[in-house]
């Protein structure tokens, strides 16, 4: 905390509601700045070319940020044809097992059920 003599108290006004007061705390060391400046530092004057430089950075940015979009737009659209190609493969690989394990079963009933018919066909010309 600051020390008493330090410290400056002003009464500013007095009002109906209430008093107000202005605090200064003085500097600690004796080279230290009492007041800040006001208004900010002026800049210097730019230059017509020292704008069209920065109009056409600003321009280049834009560029190559719009050439960074469509770049990852093109590689987005690639990725999604090569995943649309592998579920389509995919899907034709599985249909095709599909259909091979079918025709496997059929052949198979179709066996079985020729031995079935042989040897019931065995058992009636032997009863006959």
């Amino acid at each position: 905390m600051a020390s008493f003599e330090e410290i400056q108290v002003k009464e500013l006004s007095k009002r109906t509601s209430g008093h107000a007061f202005e605090v200064i705390l003085s500097p600690s060391t004796p080279d230290a700045k009492g007041e800040f400046p006001l208004s900010p530092l002026k800049k210097k004057a730019t230059s017509l070319d020292e704008i069209k430089k920065k109009l056409d950075a600003a321009q280049e940015r834009r560029k190559s940020h719009e050439a960074e979009v469509l770049k990852q737009l093109a590689e987005k659209r690639e990725h999604e044809k090569e995943v649309i190609l592998k579920a389509m493969e995919e899907s034709c690989n599985f249909s095709k097992m599909a259909q091979e394990k079918l025709n496997q079963k059929l052949e198979a009933n179709k066996e079985n059920r020729s031995a079935r018919m042989a040897a019931l066909n065995e058992k009636f010309k032997e009863k006959v």
